[in-house]
């Protein structure tokens, strides 16, 4: 059975921890570690942050996070209407950041390495798109 969850909230600082909690707490509906919960509360705070410091940066817009499981597959896409990325393999380089005076280019290096897929669409001026996909294995019992 599928199950999926949609919100959307305001761009801001203040909404990364509500969605960090409220996809950590989805995921924890399937049979997952404490590391396995810590790597998807990592990406989402890192894919959310994204949006608010680079997608709007001094303007404002609406956030959209998304989490679906089926089965031991459980992806979560991320989704502004902001700046976009002109240059999506460049940003997925480990250090790079358009702010070198505030943030070290770390967010998609940790999405990567937490989160089994990442995937960014984007376009200048209409948006990004960051889809990411946990697997979770299955637990032997005994």
């Amino acid at each position: 059975m599928k199950n999926w969850i949609k919100i959307e909230f305001p761009g801001t600082s203040v909404n990364v921890g509500f969605a960090r909690a409220a996809i950590a707490h989805f995921a924890a509906q399937l049979d997952i570690t404490l590391d396995e919960l810590e790597d998807i509360k990592v990406a989402v705070s890192e894919a959310v942050s994204n949006c608010v410091v680079h997608g709007y940066r001094e303007k404002s817009g609406n956030v959209v996070v998304e989490a679906s499981y089926e089965g031991p597959r459980l992806e979560i896409i991320v989704e502004d209407f902001g700046h976009g990325i002109p240059d999506i393999a460049t940003a997925q380089e480990t250090g790079y950041t358009t702010l070198p005076e505030e943030r070290m280019g770390l967010g998609l290096t940790f999405m990567g390495e937490c989160m089994d897929e990442l995937r960014l669409y984007s376009e200048v001026n209409v948006g990004t798109k960051v889809v990411m996909v946990k697997n979770i294995p299955e637990r032997q019992l005994g």
